[in-house]
């Protein structure tokens, strides 16, 4: 479907872990308790744009492996601004906003699958 948003593609992040479900709501459990997106607001806060692009380059790799499709691309998207010491207004709130939305449905996937 055009224009729907993934945030978590199950099919997809079970077959990158040769679709072992467990192993893959066990990934999923592990990025919920991960400290990495309080990390990131707080280096931005205090304009560290060294660690919040190591943190945002991390974020995104493990959003990648674990087939959170919206929250790649919009980390993705802030690691490039950040690189360029450029934030957009309004840039890590979107993200803070998919990530929060992506626990959401970590939270459906680990009842489904869990």
């Amino acid at each position: 479907m055009a224009g729907e948003i993934v945030y978590v593609n199950v099919d997809e992040g079970i077959k990158r872990v040769v679709n072992n479900a467990r192993l893959y709501v066990t990934l999923l459990n592990k990025f919920k308790a991960d400290a990495n997106m309080t990390s990131l607001e707080d280096h931005l806060g205090a304009e560290d744009f060294e660690k919040a692009q190591a943190v945002a380059h991390t974020l995104k790799g493990i959003a990648a492996n674990l087939s959170l499709i919206e929250l790649f691309e919009k980390v993705r998207d802030l690691e490039s601004q950040i690189k360029a010491k450029s934030v957009l207004p309004g840039a890590l709130n979107t993200v803070k906003a998919v990530y929060d939305e992506t626990i959401k449905k970590i939270d459906e996937v680990i009842t489904k699958h869990g």
